[in-house]
């Protein structure tokens, strides 16, 4: 499972500000800096570090494979930040199914790559439906970030720092 995949990831990208989507028409999740109503992650990158986006689900890891265990949609990187991405478009009872692709996708990660190598890891769980933050339980955040060593948000904007 190759997370750098060439045929999954896009051009690099160094704007300020640019939109992660998802169709939910069988394609992969893809960037985008025209359409901001079609966002369900916006990414603000003021200091324009030049960030990848790669697909995850639908390419990484094909909707044949590993069946029954889940995948976020993709992941942002530069030499310093991994981000891990779960786009979702629903009202209710969204929140733990995300977590639980983010989780799963880290694991997979981290069974072929080395994420040490990243000073920056964060994984997002975005909702189009829910664009303000979602304060989560401070005992689920240090669950997550004990298990993983990656920092959880639960938000639809995407801050490189």
């Amino acid at each position: 499972m190759n997370f750098y995949d060439v045929a999954c990831t896009e051009p690099p990208i160094d704007l300020e500000l640019f939109g992660i989507c998802d169709d939910k028409n069988a394609e992969r999740a893809y960037t985008d800096t025209g359409k901001p109503e079609n966002w369900i992650a916006k990414v603000e990158n003021k200091k324009k570090y030049t960030l990848t986006f790669t697909a995850i689900d639908k390419c990484v890891i094909k909707d044949k494979e590993e069946e029954g265990r889940g995948r976020c949609d993709g992941m942002i990187t530069s030499d310093d930040h991994i981000f891990f991405i779960e786009l979702k478009d629903e009202k209710k009872d969204w929140i733990q199914d995300a977590i639980s692709q983010l989780e799963s996708t880290i694991t997979f990660f981290k069974d072929h790559h080395d994420i040490e190598i990243f000073k920056y890891k964060k994984a997002y769980a975005c909702n189009k439906r829910k664009k303000i933050f979602k304060v989560i339980d401070n005992e689920e955040n240090l669950r997550f970030f004990r298990k993983h060593k990656v920092r959880l948000d639960v938000q639809a904007e995407i801050i490189v720092v």
